[in-house]
């Protein structure tokens, strides 16, 4: 099985400074849905990883999470894709937990529950934080220059962890991914 996790404020959705509050401020960056949905169709687990310290901040609540998350899955279907799981931190800096990204507890919970390989699994975001979390488990970190990731590339692009790639955008990533998989049959 070939595993996705996918950063969500800044890759699959517009990102805001404000954060991220309602279902109506969740809006799909151009192409993401098509993007799950290559994903999918290529033969993709794909799972969500995201921080949401706008809950730990009273910024909106679980259930305004829950509302978003029914739309993005809404979206994802419509367009042919499927999301497996999501996962989400509500927790702050100061909370210290083990989940908050760049800690790897939360994608250590997504491969034990796909059981996945680290080696073989992407994570795919837009900060320095989504990168080293991953990299901390030994995993694939693709960087996407949507959201705040042209930002994170001029900024900390010396601290990317090795082997970093990056990609113009979610729909991107999802090219390079359906012809990494088409490749083995060409030959």
């Amino acid at each position: 099985m070939k595993l996705i996790i996918l950063d969500r404020d800044g890759v699959i959705n517009q990102d805001r400074d404000d954060f991220v509050k309602s279902v109506d401020e969740w809006i799909p960056i151009e192409g993401s849905m098509d993007a799950v949905a290559f994903l999918t169709q290529a033969g993709c687990t794909v799972a969500v990883a995201t921080n949401q310290s706008g809950i730990g901040r009273k910024y909106f609540t679980v259930q305004d999470l829950t509302e978003m998350h029914a739309k993005m899955h809404r979206l994802v279907r419509q367009a042919g894709g499927e999301i497996n799981g999501i996962w989400f931190c509500p927790h702050t800096d100061a909370d210290g937990c083990g989940c908050r990204k760049p800690k790897p507890g939360m994608i250590e919970d997504i491969l034990e529950r796909f059981n996945a390989q680290a080696s073989e699994t992407w994570l795919v975001g837009d900060s320095l934080r989504d990168l080293q979390a991953i990299d901390a488990v030994g995993g694939k970190p693709a960087l996407v220059l949507t959201g705040k990731g042209k930002k994170t590339l001029s900024q900390h692009g010396h601290e990317l962890p090795e082997h970093t790639q990056v990609f113009d955008s979610l729909l991107d990533f999802s090219q390079y991914i359906m012809q990494e998989n088409a490749a083995p049959d060409a030959v």
